[in-house]
């Protein structure tokens, strides 16, 4: 275990201040209610700060680590209590603020009722002030993502590759009997070793730069939110920029995915993809993969332009107020014929087939949650793909699924001009279909086996029995891997 930002006696007595002020995602929607709780999530405080007015405990810490407001002395000590405010403020969990009280020197974030974040305070909280580069990220949207789309079987070991604040080892403790964090930020690991012990967790904790710490060793399960930020390579925030240029942060954590993985092991990480001028960025992604011998299966969720993304990241940083950076960043993509940025999820699978699946698409839709149950799904729906007798199996339409038809009214009245089906729940694809198609799902009740089924359309359709048959079979396997229709056992 690293070196915490306090003595584990120090960690001890916080874990026992916050349990006693009841400083958790439940006792602070207890006490704010449902309003206030809402209004907070928008970075609205009135509301919380008007009903945490005598500062108990509780609610001074509310105060304090949720709306990040300068407090009195007294009150903080009081709220921190066992733990000394000498040691508190030694450890830079509270700090002088300007003008006399204390502000929080750590975002301090409540994670469900039994664990607690420690990360470094967000940009938000400080407007103007620059990041520091070792700067440490807290709870945001990307890792939240990637919380949701991990597989939550038991693994007997886990790796979380890129700690940062240690949220995802935090999770990956749920159900690995080990957990191995690591980090390139000797100050993230202590963040993370103090994350981890303050919610009675301990982890291996290693230093090095992406796979270097762990290399020779496998693990069942890997999970990275990488700094995964396109753009010359230079490095001024280590959460953000990995030091290469363009993508090739991810492309270099795909090659080394076949030497860290276990027999049937996966590894998923968020990652960005530059969608470059002239060419797929799909097949771009696709080659990242080329000779690992891992199925994989990447989604885009999201794109966005040279601007946007430069501003985002700018802004992410408190560095928006620097027109030279943000036009030496931009110069860049420009110079690499970079027309946008994909951004996505890549999980990878070490399945041990010769004929390894690789699929790279679009995912942009609202999915069902959680993501991870949805991914492990796929995964299921490719093993059967691959080993079953599709023609002798029976299949069933998804439940709920939908028709939706567009047509276009002439003389002869209403002509169908285009039909397609959308799924409510699970990944909830839409598939233009032909009649044809239509008609094979429509029929699939479960009932009669593929091959019966072609034998019926094609009588109907006077086509050959084994023509359609012959056609029919990659049509249902990409039915099925999309979960439009399913086998019956």
């Amino acid at each position: 275990m690293s070196d915490m930002l306090l003595s584990p006696d120090g960690v001890a007595r916080l874990r026992d201040a916050l349990g006693a002020a009841a400083f958790t995602s439940a006792g602070i929607a207890e006490r704010l209610g449902p309003a206030a709780t809402a209004a907070v999530a928008r970075n609205d405080f009135r509301a919380a700060l008007r009903i945490t007015e005598e500062r108990d405990p509780l609610a001074t810490l509310i105060r304090l680590f949720v709306c990040a407001q300068t407090e009195p002395v007294e009150a903080v000590a009081a709220a921190l209590a066992p733990l000394d405010f000498a040691e508190a403020f030694d450890a830079g969990l509270i700090e002088a603020a300007p003008g006399g009280g204390v502000r929080q020197g750590v975002d301090l974030e409540p994670y469900g009722d039994a664990w607690w974040v420690l990360s470094d305070v967000p940009s938000s909280a400080r407007p103007g002030q620059p990041l520091r580069p070792d700067h440490v990220l807290g709870i945001g949207g990307a890792s939240s993502t990637l919380v949701g789309a991990a597989l939550r079987r038991p693994v007997g070991t886990a790796l979380d590759l890129g700690t940062g604040c240690g949220v995802q080892a935090l999770h990956l403790a749920t159900h690995a009997g080990a957990v191995t964090a690591t980090d390139l930020s000797e100050r993230a690991l202590r963040f993370a070793a103090t994350t981890a012990a303050l919610s009675g967790q301990e982890w291996e904790m290693l230093r090095g730069d992406l796979v270097e710490p762990v290399r020779g060793r496998q693990f069942d399960l890997v999970v990275s939110n990488p700094p995964f930020v396109i753009g010359p390579g230079t490095t001024t925030h280590t959460y953000r920029d990995s030091g290469r240029a363009g993508d090739a942060v991810c492309a270099e954590l795909a090659a080394a995915a076949p030497g860290l993985l276990t027999e049937g092991g996966v590894m998923q990480f968020l990652a960005n993809w530059e969608h470059v001028a002239g060419e797929e960025w799909g097949e771009r992604v696709e080659g990242w993969f080329a000779g690992t011998g891992l199925d994989a299966w990447v989604i885009q969720r999201e794109v966005a332009d040279p601007m946007t993304y430069v501003s985002l990241w700018l802004a992410d940083a408190n560095e928006d107020g620097d027109p030279a950076r943000a036009a030496a960043w931009l110069d860049w993509f420009d110079a690499n014929d970079v027309a946008a940025i994909g951004f996505g999820l890549v999980t990878l699978r070490r399945g041990g087939h010769d004929d390894p699946v690789v699929r790279v698409e679009d995912l942009r839709q609202q999915v069902q949650q959680p993501l991870g149950e949805q991914i492990a799904h796929w995964f299921h729906r490719q093993d059967f793909v691959r080993d079953a007798d599709l023609l002798a199996t029976r299949y069933r339409s998804a439940p709920g699924l939908q028709l939706q038809q567009e047509a276009t009214l002439g003389d002869e009245g209403w002509a169908v001009d285009r039909q397609v089906l959308v799924m409510p729940e699970g990944l909830r694809w839409s598939e233009e279909v032909d009649p044809l198609v239509l008609a094979l799902v429509s029929g699939a009740d479960g009932e009669v086996p593929l091959r019966d089924q072609i034998a019926l359309l094609a009588a109907a359709h006077e086509v050959e029995e084994a023509d359609l048959a012959l056609a029919a079979g990659p049509i249902v396997a990409h039915l099925v891997e999309r979960g439009i229709v399913e086998p019956v056992a």
